[in-house]
């Protein structure tokens, strides 16, 4: 397979926006990948496409702003580029919660790596004998493509529903473990911060989402595939295309 698909996130303060969405469409274009990046004020989040030596020059160019040093991303790959275009699109969220006090780039939550949450999940606690609970924050949809089992899934439509359902919910949380987790890392976390600004005590998110945990201990606990906004429709275990019939509409759709 030829194609690397890439995705990754930063939160971090953005004001030149109109610019920088002509600069990354330039480079986009000059480098022939395809996919779709997401600008606003809170970030960036993107999903591309391309020759290997294409990714590894765009992602060379954009570690050449001190705002995204360092940034690195899930990878996969494919037959074929699973976008019909490039697109640079500015947005007020790079992820939509509408609670505006929460703020991934001011601090995170704290984060379990994947070998960590594996560990909790063949021993059924956390290190500390806690009972472990976990959140999935992606949408109805997602979660019907594959999840571990023994999640909490809110069958939301959009994550702006998820706030109001854990809030509801909220003693049912109480005295556990939570690990919330989702795609590639930025749903849960910004949803751990807003678990936190509500009062639970002992969050954490899925460092990575479930592309990492798949990445570095396979499916381990996961049952499924892994929906994705592109026309793969999802991937499975071994990051390999799943076979799933794509989403009606993944440029306009993309989430993490």
């Amino acid at each position: 397979m030829s194609i690397l698909n890439i995705s990754a996130y930063r939160f971090v303060s953005l004001d030149d926006l109109p610019a920088l969405r002509e600069r990354m469409l330039a480079q986009c274009h000059a480098l022939a990948l395809k996919g779709t990046i997401l600008l606003a004020p809170e970030g960036i989040n993107l999903f591309l496409a391309g020759q290997r030596e294409a990714i590894d020059a765009f992602m060379d160019w954009l570690h050449g702003d001190p705002r995204f040093a360092g940034m690195h991303g899930k990878e996969s790959v494919s037959d074929e580029i699973p976008f019909k275009r490039m697109r640079v699109r500015l947005k007020k969220e790079i992820i939509t919660l509408r609670h505006p006090t929460i703020r991934p780039e001011g601090g995170r939550a704290p984060a379990v790596d994947a070998a960590t949450l594996k560990r909790w999940l063949d021993q059924g606690h956390d290190d500390e004998g806690r009972e472990l609970m976990l959140l999935d924050t992606r949408n109805a949809y997602e979660t019907e493509v594959g999840m571990f089992p023994q999640a909490i899934d809110y069958r939301i439509a959009s994550f702006t529903e998820l706030p109001a359902a854990v809030a509801a919910d909220h003693a049912r949380y109480a005295d556990k473990t939570i690990v919330s987790y989702c795609t590639g890392g930025i749903r849960c976390e910004k949803f751990a911060l807003y678990m936190q600004d509500i009062g639970m005590q002992r969050v954490f998110q899925l460092e990575g989402g479930i592309l990492k945990y798949f990445e570095q201990v396979g499916g381990a606990h996961w049952q499924g595939d892994c929906f994705v906004f592109d026309e793969r429709g999802a991937v499975d275990k071994e990051l390999l295309p799943a076979g799933l019939s794509p989403p009606s509409s993944p440029a306009e759709n993309p989430r993490a």
